[in-house]
């Protein structure tokens, strides 16, 4: 099944006319950072491993999304995604199917780098494109503040690493946080030009503790450009309407290149008419928007003998369901039930 070069059988499309290419797959729900943003500090109760999918799970279903509904590009995440032993067994067989064009599919991986400088080399032989990094501060003392963890020598050895693998464009993710990294973010960017790094800003989201979010403390999109003004000059970029993120040109300095920066601001600019994501949990569960909490249970599927025609119409027909919108702006909006290391960012 790995090498099938086949038309998409069950397209993923859904009510609004929006067409998934885009898998984001969380490997595992565990992480060894315990961000702000993202989970309590004392973290989490993990899935048992009985309720996670197996490595032939996760392949199964990734030869389903790439041979029969048209997938183009797997991101795969967490919690951290470096975690999971079976990663580069499983980019591997990622990098083994094909499209409906007869290409690999695009593979990206989204981490904290703590070990990638281990594993770098060997995910990029087994067919990894490329990596996003989270970073949200070099401050020492604020990395270890928002993270709850002493960990920032370990990423700049995983950024180097990763560079040298060839894991490129690498792209820094950046959570804007009011009274703990703002200050912070023209140092960010001005490392991001230097080291040749694409540095992606983005506005925090209502995806962790519910204390830890309100839209009023959040750092919108305009408050960062201006930030970004007060030492950089920018112009507008093109971009792919299918990014989350708008970037802007950075002009050449007395101390960095040129280079870009972008902007995610899921919040306040929704990027929702042109989503082209479909998602899979660590348990087997297809969700179609990150601040959803609708699922549809595709675990169930593989371990009751489902055929993969099945699979891919049960797909297929959640899909359909997706909302024309995540609706973080209507008063009726509930925050997911799972945090973000729950779902895969």
């Amino acid at each position: 099944m790995s090498g099938t070069v086949s038309s998409p059988v069950y397209e993923l499309r859904d009510n609004w006319g929006r067409v998934a290419r885009d898998l984001r797959v969380s490997l595992t729900d565990r992480c060894n950072l315990r961000c702000s943003y993202c989970m309590p500090p004392e973290g989490l109760d993990w899935l048992p491993t009985e309720e996670t999918l197996t490595t032939e799970e996760v392949q199964r279903l990734l030869a389903i999304a790439v041979n029969m509904l048209g997938i183009e590009k797997i991101r795969f995440t967490g919690g951290e995604p470096l975690l999971r032993k079976s990663l580069q067994e499983i980019v591997a067989f990622a990098h083994s199917l094909r499209t409906s064009v007869g290409t690999s599919p695009n593979l990206a991986l989204t981490t904290n780098a703590l070990g990638l400088d281990k594993q770098a080399q060997k995910l990029a032989e087994a067919g990894l494109n490329r990596v996003n990094i989270s970073l949200d501060s070099i401050q020492p003392k604020t990395y270890a503040h928002i993270s709850h963890r002493d960990r920032l020598k370990d990423v700049f050895q995983g950024i180097d690493a990763a560079q040298k693998a060839g894991l490129t464009p690498i792209k820094i993710n950046a959570v804007a946080l009011r009274g703990a990294n703002e200050n912070g973010l023209n140092a960010l960017l001005r490392f991001s030009l230097q080291r040749g790094l694409q540095l992606r800003i983005i506005e925090q989201m209502p995806l962790g503790p519910r204390e830890t979010w309100s839209r009023s403390n959040m750092v919108p999109e305009q408050e960062i450009l201006e930030i970004f003004s007060e030492q950089f000059t920018l112009t507008t970029a093109s971009y792919d309407p299918h990014s989350p993120a708008r970037l802007w040109n950075v002009a050449e300095g007395e101390d960095h290149p040129a280079g870009q920066v972008g902007i995610i601001a899921s919040v306040t600019r929704p990027f929702c008419t042109t989503c082209d994501r479909t998602r899979l949990t660590a348990d087997g569960q297809m969700r179609t928007c990150l601040f959803g909490n609708a699922e549809t249970d595709l675990r169930s599927l593989l371990r009751s003998g489902a055929s993969d025609e099945e699979i891919a119409r049960v797909w297929q027909e959640g899909m359909a369901l997706k909302k024309p919108g995540h609706g973080i702006d209507d008063p009726s909006f509930v925050q997911p039930e799972r945090y973000m290391s729950e779902i895969g960012g």
